[in-house]
């Protein structure tokens, strides 16, 4: 009797073909290169870009030292150490319109937040902690000299470094950079990235649906985690199975990008049709992932453009995207620091894994009466569910080496606030 010759499938525990996660992301990291060019743009128009420069502070902020409250500008030897004192008001100072007088022994200025400190004067007492009786005021025990006092440069000295090159701009970014008075920026130019899905049984919205078709949704979802980063995308459909379609959109998608990304057609029995385009015009690093879901995942260069073909599952989409391809696109665009944000908590419900794969799980993340947080596992966790994926709230990440996990085990979660 003749032997089956029997292909690994998605559904395996174990594939000795598969690379290990660690061992794929690696691989992604070496190849992700941060592209060339920026582009000086206005401050206002810089939020959520990648800084090209370091920017290091032009000035002192504060620019002078002034008050922290609303009080009274004085000497601190003018301070009882018993008793009251009582000193002569000599003026008022404003934010924005100093006192240009100097304080002497026995005198106080008026002064309000943010006014300079007058000359001669090297603490504030504030005003609920004085009695005024008219010019005059007394001042009892319990102050100290330099209180209530911001110092120039206190918060940025001249010439401190204020953000690292890398970093992506923050709306307090903006405003530490507008405090300097810099009102330009030199940001890394915008990633572009192309992006289809290819199928014959696939419809885009607004098509009627004949049997054995379905619509497109992970153009969509593609398109939402894409425009969340800031990236320039390049929409290209549905490109039928054929061979010379797909060759013709892989050229257009490499002359025109920096990354391509595909759903669909890498799965067994679809590899081999796809495989042999990409090893026609590129490279192809590897095919398959030791994870689920996920497992079919492509990865490679066509001309000088990444590229990821992702399963056509739609929650395999979502999870390969996030673990993979969102922290090379990341690099890519000149960003430095991109940890993604993951803690452990006990896991509320049991779950089902066998050892030999990564496994990426929906869960939620729920706050218990006594405020600690609990994870449960959502129950079905097939790859085609991607209303799952929109009532999940984070992702449990389950090790290779470990199998199913008890009710009360600390387990790795990744809460999509922050992913997504």
């Amino acid at each position: 009797m003749s032997q089956i010759n029997i292909q690994p499938s998605c559904a395996d525990d174990f594939d000795p073909e598969s690379l290990s996660v660690r061992e794929a992301l690696q691989r992604i990291d070496n190849m992700a290169i941060p592209v060339t060019g920026y582009e000086r743009i206005a401050l206002r128009s810089a939020l959520g870009r990648v800084l090209a420069d370091t920017m290091t502070s032009p000035i002192n902020v504060p620019a002078h030292t002034n008050s922290a409250m609303d009080g009274y500008a004085m000497r601190a030897a003018d301070l009882p150490t018993e008793g009251v004192n009582e000193l002569t008001i000599i003026g008022t100072a404003l934010a924005g319109q100093p006192f240009y007088g100097a304080v002497e022994s026995g005198t106080a200025v008026r002064i309000m937040t943010g006014a300079v400190l007058p000359e001669g004067a090297d603490c504030v007492v504030m005003q609920e902690r004085v009695e005024l009786h008219d010019d005059r005021i007394r001042v009892g025990t319990g102050n100290k000299k330099g209180q209530n006092i911001r110092h120039a440069g206190e918060d940025l000295a001249k010439g401190d470094t204020v953000l690292e090159s890398g970093r992506v701009l923050t709306a307090a970014d903006l405003g530490v950079l507008a405090s300097l008075g810099i009102a330009e920026v030199r940001v890394w130019r915008r990633l572009r990235v192309a992006f289809f899905s290819t199928g014959d049984e696939l419809r885009s919205i607004g098509e009627p649906l004949e049997a054995g078709q379905i619509y497109d949704s992970n153009r969509y979802t593609l398109y939402g985690m894409l425009a969340r980063l800031g990236i320039d995308v390049i929409d290209m459909g549905v490109v039928r199975d054929q061979q010379e379609a797909l060759r013709q959109a892989f050229h257009e998608a490499a002359r025109n990008a920096d990354a391509i990304i595909t759903s669909g057609g890498v799965s067994v029995g679809e590899a081999d049709f796809v495989k042999n385009i990409l090893t026609d015009l590129g490279q192809v690093s590897f095919w398959k992932i030791a994870m689920k879901p996920g497992r079919p995942m492509a990865f490679g260069q066509i001309g000088n453009a990444m590229f990821f073909g992702l399963p056509g599952n739609p929650v395999s989409v979502m999870v390969t995207f996030y673990e993979f391809v969102q922290p090379a696109l990341r690099r890519m665009m000149g960003q430095t620091h991109i940890d993604t944000v993951t803690f452990k908590v006990p896991c509320a419900t049991r779950l089902r894994k066998r050892a030999g794969r990564t496994e990426f799980q929906r869960g939620i993340l729920e706050r218990q009466g006594d405020g600690s947080l609990w994870v449960r596992g959502m129950g079905y966790q097939g790859s085609g569910i991607l209303s799952a994926m929109s009532q999940a709230n984070c992702i449990i990440v389950l090790p290779e080496e470990g199998g199913s996990v008890e009710v009360g085990t600390l387990v790795e979660v990744q809460p999509f606030e922050g992913l997504t």
